[in-house]
């Protein structure tokens, strides 16, 4: 490996190491924000209207909660607006405006407006052209990574958002807190299977 990778490796490293607790604390202030009175902090209201709908239609409310109901919407603007430099808010601001001007050159109105069957065919098409995420152990991508495209992001982010919120961590996925409950002087056929450590 050469000094630049190298050095290039160890910045992102770095920046893992300090976003992982920011994003935690996004994810936090996300719960105690009310949907009724909600103002964007880095989006406009078109821009966070625009997000609410595609994190909607990517995870809808059906017999678990959707995306809006544990506010993805609120933490994706969160992520712009603290974890983003200006050139990548810049470069948001301008997918957005390139994704609705795609939509009403090929469907004829930003994505918002357009029915719903238009807009499910612009996130297919959209879903198409974007590039994958590379494979990575632990993190750590393999080879070279390509760049995978707003739409991607944003799809990875909203995915990101509401895996990582407390009510689907508590009341959709199996939940085993750590450290778990003390259970002392147990009959070893209660345990069960050996466990793993």
């Amino acid at each position: 490996m050469d000094r630049r990778k190298a050095l290039k490796f160890t910045g992102s490293m770095a920046a893992a190491a300090v976003a992982g607790p920011s994003l935690l604390t996004l994810l936090q202030s996300c719960k105690n924000e009310s949907r009724v009175d909600w103002q964007p902090q880095f989006l406009t209201m078109d821009e966070a209207a625009f997000v609410s709908k595609i994190v909607d239609m990517i995870l809808p409310r059906t017999e678990t909660p959707g995306a809006l109901d544990v506010k993805v919407d609120i933490f994706i603007d969160k992520v712009y607006t603290y974890l983003y430099d200006t050139n990548g808010q810049n470069n948001v601001q301008k997918e957005i405006k390139k994704f609705n001007d795609d939509c009403r050159n090929n469907y004829g109105d930003a994505f918002v407006s357009l029915s719903e069957s238009d807009q499910i065919k612009a996130l297919q098409k959209a879903e198409e052209n974007s590039g994958q995420f590379g494979s990575s152990v632990w993190g750590t991508a393999i080879g070279n990574p390509e760049p995978v495209g707003f739409y991607r992001s944003l799809k990875s982010t909203a995915l990101w958002g509401y895996f990582t919120s407390e009510q689907i961590g508590k009341n959709v996925l199996n939940y085993d807190p750590i450290p778990g409950a003390y259970h002392g002087c147990l009959n070893l056929d209660e345990v069960g299977n050996k466990w793993s450590l």
